[in-house]
């Protein structure tokens, strides 16, 4: 009886550290990662979040995660968790520089358009930007869940397991190596989402300069921008709904593929 009852309290503790280290790298992606990590969201609901997406997961991965633990030693387990949480906090991160990268690119917009001055509110963060670059930010954050790829987030985690095995540290040179090639690939991508913009602010200042040079005796600039922001919001309803579809394709194809 005694020694059924060991086995029991071995078994459990085992188990429980197994779903912890689960939590640690989860937890640590969905805080960081678009949609899930938005400043939105309070952290005991992402906390939450992750504590059940750990537990629905834990059946698939649990045994694995507990071959993988040699003992239940302080520095052994403390070792796994740091390396559980820098490991979910990359994953997210990657996700993050989609985002990072859309805001940068649409406040360009708005300065495009004449809408950079207007007031905006922070949205996914904690910094106010402008209303088009909310606009963009709001809709594809939206986007993800209205299309399920939230679940592609969830299958992408479960499969983390099978890339980089629990407690096994980041490489350092290749880790890098992967943050630069993805912050170069979505800069690219981001770059094609607001291209229109560009080659609109570009061929609307080039007019406004020759015109202003033909009559200097007008304040050309300030006649033109109630036109450049009215030809700009034009502009955006034509194109938004592509732009957004050519940035949600990047990210799926990201969540997908890896």
């Amino acid at each position: 009886m005694i020694s059924g009852g060991l086995f029991f309290s071995t078994f459990s503790s085992s188990l429980l550290l197994a779903v912890f280290l689960l939590f640690c790298r989860i937890g640590a992606c969905l805080m960081v990662i678009p949609g899930f990590g938005s400043n939105r969201v309070p952290v005991h609901v992402r906390l939450f979040i992750a504590l059940s997406v750990a537990l629905a997961l834990s059946p698939l991965l649990a045994p694995g995660v507990q071959a993988s633990l040699p003992d239940e030693q302080l520095g052994t387990v403390a070792g796994f968790i740091g390396a559980e949480l820098l490991t979910g906090a990359f994953i997210g991160f990657l996700g993050r520089i989609f985002l990072a990268a859309l805001e940068t690119l649409t406040t360009l917009v708005s300065m495009a358009i004449g809408l950079s001055n207007m007031p905006g509110m922070p949205i996914d963060g904690v910094d106010s930007l402008p209303p088009v670059a909310n606009l963009f930010t709001v809709t594809a954050t939206a986007m993800v869940f209205i299309t399920n790829q939230h679940w592609e987030i969830l299958r992408g985690l479960a499969a983390s397991y099978e890339a980089i095995p629990v407690g096994q540290p980041l490489a350092a040179v290749t880790s890098l190596e992967q943050f630069a090639e993805q912050l170069g690939r979505t800069f690219i991508l981001a770059l094609r989402v607001c291209s229109p913009f560009i080659v609109y602010t570009v061929v609307v200042n080039f007019a406004v300069g020759l015109v202003n040079k033909l009559t200097p005796q007008i304040p050309v600039y300030f006649i033109s921008m109630p036109f450049v922001i009215a030809g700009g919001l034009y502009f955006l309803y034509l194109v938004i709904a592509e732009a957004i579809m050519i940035f949600l394709d990047g990210y799926f194809t990201w969540l997908q593929i890896g």
